[in-house]
C-alpha cells in the first residue's frame, strides 16, 4: 500500500514514489515524487527526515528535509 497524501486545495489523493537516476557525471541520486497513480517504486512510508508540505499556489504535495 503507497503513502498516500490528500490534497487541502483540490481534494486530490497522491501517492508517494521514489526512483534512482543517474546525473550527468554519473553520480546516482535517489528522487522523491507524488503522483496520482500507484507505480512502480511506490513507498509505504515517508523517508527518514522528511516531512509533506503542500505548495500553496499548486496544490501539491512535496518533500522537504525536516
Amino acid at each position: 500500500m503507497a503513502y498516500t497524501v490528500t490534497s487541502k486545495k483540490s481534494g486530490r489523493a497522491y501517492n508517494l514514489h521514489m526512483k534512482e537516476v543517474t546525473l550527468r557525471g554519473g553520480r546516482k541520486q535517489v528522487i522523491y515524487f507524488f503522483a496520482q497513480d500507484v507505480r512502480e517504486g511506490s513507498l509505504d512510508a515517508l523517508p527518514a527526515g522528511y516531512v509533506v508540505m503542500e505548495n500553496e499556489r499548486t496544490g501539491l504535495p512535496m518533500l522537504k528535509k525536516g
